[in-house]
């Protein structure tokens, strides 16, 4: 609760919503309540399903209804109860006195609206204003979020900025009515590191500039820590614990919250380590520092370029240089990380590893060239190389049971039939951590930790011996993250399985990596050991990324904004575009960096990014 003198700007009490089920209603938050001060961020913190979002849905009346309903409570706004207006009075609410910003900005725009048309709908939407005047406003906020070239950008369409520059469009259409509380439901989860540090600067500059009160809405404990004056812990729709910042990070009263805050992956904490360590024990044993044998991937000059095509005849015009020349092994039981920012190259070269893009160079999986080998000759490659994909809901089908997905790679490289495949699938369940008797859901009656569970005993199934992990985390909370980082680690110590883990998260990285390679601009910047790299980056987009981490610890000086200057770096090239040689410096002990970092070009024409 509020203890400030001042009446608070928001007042919730006794909030209970809940949605239909065919077993009945369910209630999704139970009895939540909670003031927001003027000029104020609380933090809402928990895990997926804890309540957070439907709570802000709650708040804006934007429930699916008659799914989802307010089946009690009050929520008091300049002395009225918001949850008792009509749809009406409502969309006065809205954007007047509260602005909402959603996770992923692509699905809240509107795709075949130019963004100033958008913008200059919700400032026309509460204010009479002529067309004129309503698109030098939009600029205006365009400038106020720090998007630049406003003249320029006020004619695109979503499709043609990056992510993080849609999610300041977001950010300025919950600002154009110059509400009193902005709403922020994950902003930054979907981002890379710079761009959400970029987004979180931002946020504390907007509020400072109009004195807003911020409700930020997240499950990044390094987020809580750099944004939040007070922070309410939610988890099963109940209030687990609130209070000040610092009281919920140095003195936590609840277990769940204690859960919370050990199992974030702190940016530094393996300083003086050789080895990965467990996430959520990191008393277990760590697995041992690979002996240098025989490469399970030797991979030399990779290159994967995909060319844009335009005109009447639809020749090629443009050219992706998506990965540019790059060279690295993987021995038995190492993990070398890929890390960098959306578009650096990191999910193509896993790809090209599979032969699922075209690419250039040479390749070989123990000891198997693979340029060239036709979908049949690939499978038995594909035996000893597989892939783990961010999104696990995707990746399997939904109308397959789980235990038919898992043995359906047995099944297809023949492997395995009958009473042989029954029991093998039976092992995999649980050595993944899931029982036999979860063998005949579906897909979607698993959460997302479970679900990632299953693609791992999928690519596990044939036993490889080695495993491309693309994102394989980042979309889960840090606690069954921690759980399915241990459950890579437990299977690499009993099997020296390899794996190349793809990922933009530096503190996800550092725990379970024994080396590591910096993309940027699909070419290498610099490679080297965990230690290396995270305890002596010599290059500066390396130092870019680690500054960037949101780190737990609410005592850490908050960053300062820095204006955003210029568009993201685009790989789109001419035709006739020759990329430059550029030759490492060996630092010593297999520390490589290339010291000339491209300069970053302008966007391509048609809104053309590079591509991961």
């Amino acid at each position: 609760m509020n203890q400030s003198p001042n009446p608070p700007l928001l007042s919730v009490r006794d909030l209970v919503t809940q949605v239909a089920t065919p077993e009945g209603a369910k209630t999704v938050v139970d009895g939540l309540s909670f003031d927001l001060a003027r000029g104020e961020t609380l933090c809402i913190a928990g895990e997926s399903g804890s309540g957070k979002s439907m709570t802000a849905l709650s708040l804006m009346q934007l429930l699916p209804k008659p799914t989802a309903r307010v089946a009690s409570g009050v929520a008091t706004l300049g002395g009225r109860n918001i949850l008792a207006l009509s749809e009406r009075e409502m969309r006065h609410v809205r954007g007047r006195h509260i602005g909402m910003v959603f996770q992923e900005p692509m699905t809240s725009l509107n795709p075949v609206l130019s963004i100033g048309r958008q913008i200059i709908e919700s400032i026309q939407a509460h204010r009479a204003m002529p067309a004129a005047e309503a698109r030098r406003e939009a600029k205006r906020l365009l400038d106020q979020v720090q998007i630049p070239d406003a003249e320029r950008r006020i004619s695109q369409y979503p499709h043609e900025l990056s992510g993080g520059m849609r999610q300041r469009v977001v950010i300025a259409i919950a600002l154009a009515q110059h509400p009193e509380i902005l709403i922020a439901d994950e902003p930054t989860t979907a981002l890379d590191v710079t761009v959400q540090a970029q987004i979180l600067a931002l946020i504390r500059k907007l509020q400072a500039d109009f004195g807003l009160s911020v409700i930020l809405i997240t499950h990044d404990m390094g987020v809580v820590a750099e944004m939040a004056d007070r922070v309410l812990v939610m988890n099963r729709g109940r209030e687990v614990e609130s209070g000040p910042l610092r009281a919920i990070f140095e003195a936590p009263r609840a277990d769940y919250t204690r859960t919370l805050l050990d199992a974030v992956p702190r940016l530094g904490e393996m300083i003086g380590t050789a080895s990965p360590k467990r996430a959520s024990a990191a008393s277990a044993d760590a697995s041992p520092v690979p002996d240098p044998t025989t490469p399970v991937v030797e991979v030399e000059d990779l290159v994967v370029r995909f060319d844009i095509k335009g005109g009447v005849l639809q020749r090629p015009v443009r050219r992706v240089h998506a990965v540019e020349g790059v060279s690295f092994r993987i021995m038995p039981g190492e993990t070398l990380s890929l890390v960098g920012e959306s578009g650096c190259g990191k999910s193509t070269t896993g790809k090209a590893l599979l032969n699922l893009v075209p690419w250039s160079g040479r390749v070989s999986i123990s000891n198997r060239q693979i340029a060239g080998l036709s979908r049949t000759a690939m499978k038995p490659a594909l035996r000893d190389i597989q892939m783990v994909f961010q999104d696990p809901y995707s990746s399997l089908d939904p109308r397959m049971r789980a235990g038919d997905l898992v043995g359906e790679p047995l099944i297809i490289h023949r492997l395995a039939s009958r009473t042989e495949l029954k029991d093998r699938v039976e092992y995999l369940f649980r050595r993944v951590g899931l029982s036999t008797d979860q063998m005949k859901r579906y897909p979607h009656e698993f959460s997302g930790g479970q679900r990632q569970r299953i693609a791992i005993a999928r690519a596990l199934s044939l036993s490889p011996k080695v495993i491309i992990a693309d994102e394989s985390v980042s979309a889960l909370d840090v606690s069954i993250q921690a759980q399915v980082l241990d459950l890579l680690q437990d299977i690499q110590n009993e099997t020296a399985i390899s794996y190349l883990f793809i990922s933009h998260d530096m503190a996800v990285v550092e725990q379970i990596s024994h080396r590591v390679a910096v993309m940027y601009m699909g070419r290498f910047v610099e490679t080297g050991t965990r230690a290396q790299v995270f305890e002596n980056p010599r290059h500066p987009y390396t130092k870019r990324l680690l500054d960037a981490v949101p780190i737990a610890d609410p005592g850490r000086a908050r960053r300062a904004f820095i204006p955003f200057d210029g568009d993201l770096p685009s790989n789109v090239r001419p035709l006739d575009y020759a990329p430059p040689e550029l030759a490492p410096e060996d630092l010593g002990n297999g520390h490589l960096v290339w010291s000339e970092l491209r300069k970053p070009l302008k966007a391509a024409p048609m809104g053309f990014s590079s591509i991961s």
